[in-house]
Protein backbone atom coordinates (compact mmCIF):
# COMPACT_ATOMS: atom_id res chain seq x y z
CA UNK A 1 0.00 0.00 0.00
CA UNK A 2 1.56 3.50 -0.73
CA UNK A 3 -0.09 6.72 -0.62
CA UNK A 4 1.20 10.12 -2.54
CA UNK A 5 1.47 12.73 0.71
CA UNK A 6 1.54 16.06 -0.05
CA UNK A 7 3.07 18.95 2.32
CA UNK A 8 0.82 21.62 4.03
CA UNK A 9 2.19 25.30 4.15
CA UNK A 10 0.37 27.58 6.67
CA UNK A 11 2.31 30.55 5.47
CA UNK A 12 -0.04 33.50 4.45
CA UNK A 13 -1.95 33.02 1.20
CA UNK A 14 -0.91 29.35 0.81
CA UNK A 15 -2.87 25.97 0.94
CA UNK A 16 -2.01 23.20 -1.23
CA UNK A 17 -4.86 20.91 -0.37
CA UNK A 18 -5.73 17.27 1.50
CA UNK A 19 -2.83 15.86 2.61
CA UNK A 20 -2.77 12.24 3.15
CA UNK A 21 -0.56 9.81 5.25
CA UNK A 22 0.57 10.72 8.51
CA UNK A 23 0.71 13.48 10.15
CA UNK A 24 3.25 14.26 13.38
CA UNK A 25 3.29 18.01 14.58
CA UNK A 26 6.12 20.23 13.35
CA UNK A 27 7.49 22.88 15.21
CA UNK A 28 8.49 26.02 13.53
CA UNK A 29 10.42 29.37 14.22
CA UNK A 30 9.24 32.66 14.99
CA UNK A 31 5.23 33.31 14.85
CA UNK A 32 1.81 33.08 17.30
CA UNK A 33 0.26 30.22 18.00
CA UNK A 34 1.56 26.39 19.16
CA UNK A 35 3.95 25.11 17.13
CA UNK A 36 1.09 22.22 16.32
CA UNK A 37 -1.02 24.79 14.90
CA UNK A 38 2.56 25.95 12.59
CA UNK A 39 2.55 23.16 10.22
CA UNK A 40 2.58 19.31 9.70
CA UNK A 41 4.68 16.92 8.21
CA UNK A 42 3.54 13.87 5.91
CA UNK A 43 5.11 10.33 6.48
CA UNK A 44 4.46 7.95 3.76
CA UNK A 45 3.54 4.16 4.21
CA UNK A 46 7.02 3.11 2.51
CA UNK A 47 8.91 5.37 4.74
CA UNK A 48 7.68 3.39 7.71
CA UNK A 49 8.66 0.40 5.56
CA UNK A 50 11.82 1.05 5.15
CA UNK A 51 12.13 1.80 8.61
CA UNK A 52 11.06 -1.27 9.77
CA UNK A 53 12.62 -3.56 7.18
CA UNK A 54 15.71 -2.04 8.38
CA UNK A 55 14.81 -2.36 12.22
CA UNK A 56 13.85 -6.29 11.79
CA UNK A 57 17.08 -6.73 9.70
CA UNK A 58 19.82 -5.62 12.34
CA UNK A 59 18.73 -8.41 14.43
CA UNK A 60 21.40 -10.84 13.89
CA UNK A 61 19.16 -14.21 13.89
CA UNK A 62 16.68 -12.90 10.91
CA UNK A 63 18.14 -14.12 7.78
CA UNK A 64 15.72 -12.54 5.33
CA UNK A 65 12.33 -11.09 5.40
CA UNK A 66 9.22 -11.82 2.81
CA UNK A 67 8.11 -15.39 2.10
CA UNK A 68 9.52 -18.01 -0.65
CA UNK A 69 8.03 -16.14 -3.46
CA UNK A 70 8.11 -12.79 -2.28
CA UNK A 71 12.02 -13.75 -1.91
CA UNK A 72 11.94 -15.20 -5.37
CA UNK A 73 10.68 -11.78 -6.73
CA UNK A 74 12.64 -9.85 -5.06
CA UNK A 75 16.12 -11.32 -6.03
CA UNK A 76 14.28 -10.88 -9.51
CA UNK A 77 14.09 -7.57 -9.28
CA UNK A 78 17.64 -6.44 -7.38
CA UNK A 79 19.31 -7.77 -10.82
CA UNK A 80 16.83 -5.58 -13.02
CA UNK A 81 18.71 -2.24 -13.48
CA UNK A 82 16.42 0.06 -11.02
CA UNK A 83 14.22 -2.51 -9.28
CA UNK A 84 15.08 -1.06 -6.11
CA UNK A 85 16.97 -2.78 -3.31
CA UNK A 86 13.78 -4.62 -2.20
CA UNK A 87 14.20 -3.30 1.85
CA UNK A 88 10.70 -3.13 1.88
CA UNK A 89 10.23 -6.72 1.12
CA UNK A 90 8.19 -9.47 3.57
CA UNK A 91 7.02 -5.95 5.14
CA UNK A 92 3.05 -4.19 4.95
CA UNK A 93 2.26 -1.22 6.97
CA UNK A 94 -0.91 0.59 7.84
CA UNK A 95 -0.16 4.35 8.46
CA UNK A 96 -2.66 6.61 9.91
CA UNK A 97 -2.92 10.19 11.39
CA UNK A 98 -0.71 9.17 14.52
CA UNK A 99 -0.64 5.25 14.69
CA UNK A 100 1.00 2.63 12.56
CA UNK A 101 0.53 -1.16 12.92
CA UNK A 102 3.48 -3.46 10.55
CA UNK A 103 3.31 -6.60 9.19
CA UNK A 104 6.79 -8.70 8.99
CA UNK A 105 7.44 -12.25 7.33
CA UNK A 106 10.60 -13.32 8.68
CA UNK A 107 12.98 -16.77 7.53
CA UNK A 108 15.42 -16.81 10.68
CA UNK A 109 18.52 -18.70 11.29
CA UNK A 110 18.42 -22.47 11.99
CA UNK A 111 19.21 -22.35 16.21
CA UNK A 112 17.68 -19.17 17.04
CA UNK A 113 14.93 -19.17 19.95
CA UNK A 114 11.89 -17.89 17.24
CA UNK A 115 10.17 -16.54 20.18
CA UNK A 116 13.23 -14.54 21.34
CA UNK A 117 13.58 -13.49 17.61
CA UNK A 118 10.31 -12.36 17.17
CA UNK A 119 10.59 -10.58 20.19
CA UNK A 120 13.68 -8.79 19.68
CA UNK A 121 12.48 -7.79 16.35
CA UNK A 122 9.09 -6.19 17.61
CA UNK A 123 11.28 -4.18 19.98
CA UNK A 124 13.86 -2.99 17.60
CA UNK A 125 10.78 -2.43 14.85
CA UNK A 126 8.77 -0.18 17.67
CA UNK A 127 11.64 1.73 18.76
CA UNK A 128 12.68 2.42 15.56
CA UNK A 129 9.18 3.71 14.17
CA UNK A 130 8.78 5.59 16.73
CA UNK A 131 11.67 7.57 17.28
CA UNK A 132 12.23 8.08 13.38
CA UNK A 133 8.55 9.34 12.84
CA UNK A 134 7.19 10.15 16.02
CA UNK A 135 4.11 8.00 15.18
CA UNK A 136 2.51 5.26 17.39
CA UNK A 137 3.41 1.77 16.67
CA UNK A 138 0.00 -0.19 18.45
CA UNK A 139 1.54 -3.40 16.72
CA UNK A 140 3.92 -5.91 15.26
CA UNK A 141 2.73 -8.79 14.00
CA UNK A 142 5.67 -11.27 12.68
CA UNK A 143 5.07 -14.94 10.91
CA UNK A 144 7.77 -16.81 10.53
CA UNK A 145 7.94 -18.24 7.07
CA UNK A 146 10.92 -20.50 7.05
CA UNK A 147 14.11 -21.51 8.68
CA UNK A 148 17.55 -21.01 6.89
CA UNK A 149 19.35 -23.84 7.42
CA UNK A 150 23.62 -22.96 7.18
CA UNK A 151 24.14 -25.32 4.41
CA UNK A 152 21.37 -24.02 2.47
CA UNK A 153 23.43 -20.91 1.02
CA UNK A 154 26.25 -22.98 0.19
CA UNK A 155 23.82 -25.37 -2.19
CA UNK A 156 22.33 -22.10 -3.96
CA UNK A 157 25.57 -20.62 -4.86
CA UNK A 158 26.75 -23.55 -6.36
CA UNK A 159 23.26 -23.46 -8.18
CA UNK A 160 23.87 -19.79 -8.91
CA UNK A 161 27.36 -20.87 -10.56
CA UNK A 162 26.26 -23.60 -12.84
CA UNK A 163 23.63 -21.81 -14.29
CA UNK A 164 26.11 -19.09 -15.32
CA UNK A 165 28.16 -21.70 -16.18
CA UNK A 166 26.01 -23.41 -18.89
Amino acid sequence: MTETTQRRNTAPGTRTGKQDGATAPQGGGGGGGSPDTRGSTAIADTVVAKIAGMAAREIPEVHNLGGGMTRAFGAVRQRVPGGGSGVTQGVKVEVGERQAAVDLDLVVEYGAAITDTASDVRTNVVNAVERMTGLEVVEVNIAVDDVHLPDEEEDESEREEQRRVT
